[in-house]
């Protein structure tokens, strides 16, 4: 069979197969290109988005360390200072008390001053709180620097999950809002490192080279600011729409995807721009059906996250410890330093889980477990005494604990609250978590030995266990799986929108529901 042949300009003749495998060939060449393209893309905005998460992390690495330096600093600050049980238990707990202050001011400074700068003032005060501590002559001055460190972490704490949240992709919300709390663990894994190593100087020197090494984190936070952009949607809610364009283009894998997220962001954004809306903090006092059901699962899951006595595990460890059998004080923060790297090694597998997985079955697995460990250690602390297997008992129980937490309560906790609430509220009603948080935090930090001396550790951790077994049933009853819904899709949630398969509510609904708010 003879194929037709075509005259090209120049007068040659090709067989009409020869000019159509050519430009198959072209075309497949400019697809190839066009997919090399979009994988760069890809690869550039998953880097940025970790770098801009990583970065805004470094506040929590404050608060992790603060947390497990403190725990050993203080064996050293009693002797050197000569201070009492109850002013021991005032200095650890006062720092979650006092950084609420810093929460609440938190919510509406990021309102004012954007997230990004408030995490920059966050550092700055926390800077001047540690250097104070670490050359503090008493304790009057001590707490005085314990004052701006609380603060510092106070803001610090509530913007960075609400920042990673409102930044990250769908996709990754999960994984990305996680590292707050990872990078609160790998605090307290070097506040126990920091305790051992410096635990050989003498005793007025040892404890201030450990409360000075915490100011080297926020010294990074300068850095960060040139690399991290500040949130979209607090881009949007201030009308620079074209910055917020660029940031969710930078930090999204499509440009189609990025419009799509930037039009979600600009209709929810809308119910603030008319006058009928109610100021926030009037509106998180006298909520809506719908705000009342956010604030009761964020606040809620913020509280028993302290109840459960994380705090009194990791603060007072060497306390513990030492009531099993161990009575050498290296041995002691020796110890401590594997509870530090149990916690930091269980965040890591929740990160990678968070959004496979779900919110909410790791949420069940970690509150039974700590159940669990609570119970047991309480059960080994009343009856086991102080030998060997009562010592390595107790260990293995501390170790579960703070393992399980780091499952699911920990992280979980903060990634909730950092996409539940919508967007006019997002900020505020997460600082009032995050209040609620460090009020529970610093109570149980304030209380425990004192409690400990009453009813005993062991019947203190039976106490802890009813509780934690309260939270199994909380999460059961009130807590909705998130997972795979975007903050907008969460809104309408809550707001009784319709869910579709696979767990995702249609972008109709959302402008259905925007559109009737507005006509009212």
């Amino acid at each position: 069979m003879t194929l037709p042949a075509v005259e090209n300009d120049g007068g040659s003749v090709f067989p009409a197969d020869s000019i159509g495998n050519k430009r198959n060939k072209y075309q497949r060449m400019d697809s190839d290109a066009e997919e090399t393209r979009e994988d760069n893309h890809r690869s550039r905005s998953r880097k940025y988005v970790m770098a801009c998460a990583f970065f805004a992390s470094l506040n929590n690495v404050l608060l992790g360390y603060d947390v497990g330096v403190m725990s050993g600093a203080v064996l050293f600050i009693q002797q050197d200072l000569n201070i009492t049980e109850v002013q021991t238990e005032v200095l650890i707990g006062s720092l979650s008390i006092i950084s609420l202050f810093g929460s609440l001011a938190g919510g509406r400074t990021s309102d004012s001053i954007g997230r990004k700068w408030t995490m920059a003032l966050a550092a700055l005060v926390f800077q001047t709180g540690a250097a104070v501590m670490a050359v503090a002559p008493s304790f009057e001055v001590l707490m005085i620097g314990r004052t701006f460190a609380g603060i510092g972490i106070g803001l610090g704490v509530m913007i960075a999950p609400v920042y990673i949240a409102e930044i990250s992709p769908t996709v990754a919300r999960g994984f990305l809002t996680s590292f707050p709390e990872i990078f609160i663990n790998l605090g307290i894994l070097l506040g126990y490192v920091s305790n051992y190593a410096f635990s050989g100087l003498s005793v007025h020197i040892s404890w201030r080279i450990m409360l000075a090494v915490g100011i080297l984190p926020s010294v990074f936070i300068g850095f960060a600011l040139c690399v991290i952009p500040e949130s979209p949607r607090w881009l949007v809610l201030k009308g620079q729409v074209d910055k917020a364009r660029e940031v969710l283009i930078k930090t999204n894998e499509r440009d189609d995807e990025a419009e799509e997220r930037l039009a979600e962001i600009q209709l929810a954004a809308a119910k603030t721009e008319g006058g009928e809306e109610r100021p926030v903090w009037r509106e998180l006092l006298s909520p809506s059906p719908a705000v009342r059901k956010m604030l009761i699962v964020g606040f809620g899951i913020q509280c028993f996250q302290q109840i459960t006595g994380i705090d009194a595990t990791v603060y007072y460890s060497p306390e513990i410890l030492k009531e099993a059998g161990i009575q050498d004080e290296t041995k002691l923060l020796a110890a401590t330093v594997a509870v530090g790297i149990t916690k930091t090694l269980f965040i890591l597998f929740a990160t990678f889980m968070i959004d496979s997985v779900g919110r909410k079955p790791l949420l069940y697995v970690s509150t039974v477990g700590m159940t669990l460990c609570l119970f047991s250690l309480s059960f080994t602390l009343t009856f086991l005494g102080q030998g060997t297997l009562g010592i390595a008992l107790a260990l293995l129980f501390v170790c579960g604990n703070v393992a399980f937490f780091s499952i699911g309560m920990g992280p979980v906790c903060w990634v909730l609250t950092s996409e539940i609430f919508p967007l006019r509220l997002r900020a505020q009603a997460s600082a009032l978590g995050a209040v609620g948080n460090r009020v529970c935090s610093g109570l149980v930090a304030m209380s425990f030995l004192s409690v400990s001396r009453a009813i005993t550790v062991g019947g203190t951790f039976f106490v802890f266990s009813l509780v934690s077994a309260l939270s199994v049933v909380f999460v059961y009853m009130l807590v909705p799986e998130t997972s795979g819904k975007s903050l907008e899709q969460i809104e309408l949630m809550f707001q009784g929108g319709v869910e579709r398969k696979g767990g995702e509510v249609e972008l109709g609904d959302a402008e259905r529901l925007v559109r009737k708010d507005q006509e009212f």
